[in-house]
């Protein structure tokens, strides 16, 4: 019996799948790209627009978070909006989602005991532009900053942890502020890429306060399994954390050194955070 040539014509560089998500080394079927490959992409094109548009589910994170393993600072987590009042108009106002409702300012503002010292950190969990990222990752990612940072307590008083529904990346400057923080951590769902539906960002902001350019914030990008993982990212943003406490600065005159103090310390075999 004749063996039945196969329609698709393989490309050479199909073998560095092996090493990345990205798209490459597709192949065609005639001049088109393989049916298999083409259905692939909708799939991915779909994942990517749900992520943005699929709103948060709030209350199933809340209890993911309260199940945790790390002690979360506070009873549970505060529930905060921005100005954005839809998904709609969220992506059309970017502005409405860097600020927060006054309702959550006054739920903010009854969280501020007179005479209570004010906190370090203050953790901010944003929706952004992927509820997926966040129902996916900012639990696990959370639980590993805070075990990390067990040893640390009295170094680093914690806030409330917060939840915002329609934020932007700079409504963690003005919740750090509110909560009377001097560094505040936002956890952030990233724009979805065609094959990172669910990248987590994290941004760090040394002395927050309403009205701060993007200079004065450090960024670690791509947390997710299959990017930067839960471990890597904590590392580095302990790093950060403490660089940032011990300069009293944060985004471009903050440089990350995480990588080059790796390289540094493992030739003898010490962690770059202990060494």
């Amino acid at each position: 019996m004749a063996e039945t040539k196969s329609l698709v014509t393989e490309n050479v560089w199909r073998v560095l799948r092996r090493f990345t998500a990205a798209r490459i080394g597709l192949g065609r079927a005639g001049i088109s790209l393989p049916t298999q490959e083409l259905l692939k992409f909708q799939l991915a094109h779909a994942q990517a627009r749900d992520a943005v548009y699929f709103p948060l589910d709030v209350q199933r994170l809340v209890g993911v978070l309260r199940e945790s393993p790390a002690a979360l600072p506070g009873n549970s987590p505060l529930l905060l909006k921005s100005q954005a009042e839809n998904r709609l108009t969220y992506l059309q106002r970017p502005d409405l989602g860097r600020a927060l409702a006054q309702e959550s300012v006054q739920h903010l503002a009854s969280y501020q005991a007179p005479g209570q010292e004010a906190p370090v950190v203050a953790i901010v969990i944003v929706d952004g532009l992927s509820s997926t990222a966040i129902q996916n990752n900012a639990e696990p990612m959370v639980t590993r900053l805070l075990q990390d940072l067990e040893g640390e307590s009295e170094t680093w008083r914690l806030a409330p942890l917060t939840i915002v529904e329609q934020g932007r990346v700079a409504i963690g400057d003005e919740i750090g502020s509110c909560l009377g923080a001097s560094l505040v951590i936002v956890l952030i769902g990233e724009r979805p890429g065609l094959s990172s539906p669910d990248s987590l960002g994290i941004y760090l902001t040394w002395g927050p306060e309403r009205g701060l350019s993007d200079a004065r914030r450090n960024c670690i990008s791509n947390v997710r399994p299959d990017g930067l993982s839960f471990e890597q990212a904590s590392q580095r943003l302990l790093y950060l954390m403490r660089e940032s406490r011990r300069l009293g600065i944060s985004g471009v005159s903050l440089k990350d050194r995480t990588d080059e103090v790796v390289i540094e310390t493992t030739a003898n075999n010490k962690n770059f955070l202990t060494g």
